[in-house]
């Protein structure tokens, strides 16, 4: 299995309610994955409480395998997931591995 944990930093000049209203979409729209792209093992969007923490999302995600991940990353319904934040994303980090 590989967990596949991604960190997201929306740019800083969001107003906060907009912030808020797509950080919500995004979660939605990523949580709702597993109906269309049937390898995905578990999805979850965490949205950060802190503000004084530098990330706003974390996703975690588990597959079978690295393969399945790639797969992932160029379906046409994660891109549409992943397009919500693309014009707000300040920052990414990510990292996989098997657990």
């Amino acid at each position: 299995m590989v967990k596949h944990i991604v960190l997201f930093k929306l740019k800083e000049n969001l107003p906060e309610e907009e912030k808020k209203c797509i950080m919500n979409r995004f979660k939605a729209a990523i949580e709702a994955l597993p109906a269309q792209i049937s390898f995905i093992r578990r999805i979850f969007v965490g949205l950060n409480l802190n503000p004084d923490e530098k990330w706003d999302i974390c996703l975690e995600s588990e597959f079978d395998s690295l393969d399945d991940v790639k797969a992932y990353a160029v379906h046409p319904a994660h891109v549409a997931a992943a397009g919500i934040i693309k014009e707000v994303k300040a920052d990414r980090a990510c990292t996989d591995y098997e657990c």
